[in-house]
């Protein structure tokens, strides 16, 4: 067992053979039939509590921190009105991969609780506005997290901060530092990428074209693709955190079990058609998922190791 500090949890090797749609590249749109090979390679999943800390990079909006907040609270917790599907139902799904390892119990899974145990507000810009990862996020991580064992800082951006790799690559990145903490970056497309990172919002500059869009859940392009690009990567995170856990290709530009349903969000999805989900009366926004205090979102796709296909919540 290893001794990294979140819990953790790794067996034997384990593979699941599938053929996904898979999105071709982080940042495009085409969704293209592709034999592809999920392996456990014998490394840690993320178990049992996970304590994030949200820290806050410059004048990060209102709107874009409640919607993030409260998506990460929902993960946990059904809304005040049972009204389904919830997000504590696409976490299931994250979860259930604690059963898809070798020894595994058949009884019920156990949760993986999701805990905002931190915010930090670093409005100050003191690393600037020019991010590199490997200059600066450690920096940041270390600054804020005081390098605590049960920790898993999200840094979010905000709409003035050029963070490397973000836009240009990947809307959001994962990694560690130090071999002791692992981070999530999550940028903001409001500016420097819309055309990118804010699909099925916003039309993009290179994939199939859209045939229709969608209005955000929460009325904000930026804030609601920033939660798709979480969700994405956090599944991504907890199935596969060292990348020794669970994904497709090689460590250094693997295919997680969230990146392979890009651009599913719900039945019938097909390129340029984020498929079926509901229409909220009163605002015209789209969801496919309901949280605390009335508060909906739109999730993407996560690969479903029990049936060898993307899953969505509609």
């Amino acid at each position: 067992m290893s001794s990294f500090p979140i819990r953790i949890i790794s067996l034997a090797l384990f593979s699941i053979s599938f053929l996904p749609f898979l999105n071709n590249g982080q940042l495009t749109r085409h969704s293209v039939l592709t034999r592809a090979k999920i392996v456990y390679h014998g490394g840690p999943i993320l178990i049992e509590t996970i304590n994030v800390a949200l820290i806050w990079y410059g004048n990060v909006s209102l709107n874009k921190k409640e919607a993030i907040a409260n998506f990460l609270k929902s993960l946990n917790t059904d809304g005040d009105f049972n009204l389904q599907p919830q997000v504590t139902k696409w976490w299931k799904m994250v979860e259930s991969y604690q059963a898809m390892l070798p020894g595994a119990k058949n009884d019920e899974v156990p949760k993986i609780i999701v805990n905002v145990a931190k915010q930090i507000n670093d409005t100050s810009y003191k690393y600037g506005r020019n991010l590199t990862i490997g200059d600066f996020i450690p920096k940041i991580v270390k600054e804020h997290t005081k390098e605590a064992k049960n920790m898993l800082p999200i840094i979010i951006t905000a709409k003035d901060v050029n963070m490397e790799g973000v836009c240009t690559k990947t809307c959001a990145h994962n990694g560690i530092v130090g071999n002791i903490t692992l981070y999530i970056i999550l940028g903001n497309p409001e500016l420097e990428c819309p055309r990118k990172c804010e699909w099925p919002f916003t039309q993009i500059d290179s994939g199939p074209k859209s045939i229709l869009f969608l209005q955000p859940p929460n009325l904000d392009k930026a804030a609601d693709a920033m939660v798709i690009a979480l969700a994405t990567t956090l599944a991504d995170t907890v199935t596969n955190p060292l990348n020794t856990g669970f994904y497709d290709g090689p460590p250094k530009n693997s295919t997680g079990v969230g990146t392979a349903c890009k651009a599913i969000f719900g039945s019938g999805a097909f390129p340029g058609n984020p498929g079926k989900v509901h229409i909220d009366a009163h605002t015209g926004g789209s969801f496919n998922a309901h949280g605390i205090k009335d508060k909906k979102f739109l999730l993407p796709a996560i690969w479903n190791p029990k049936t060898s296909s993307c899953w969505t919540l509609m």
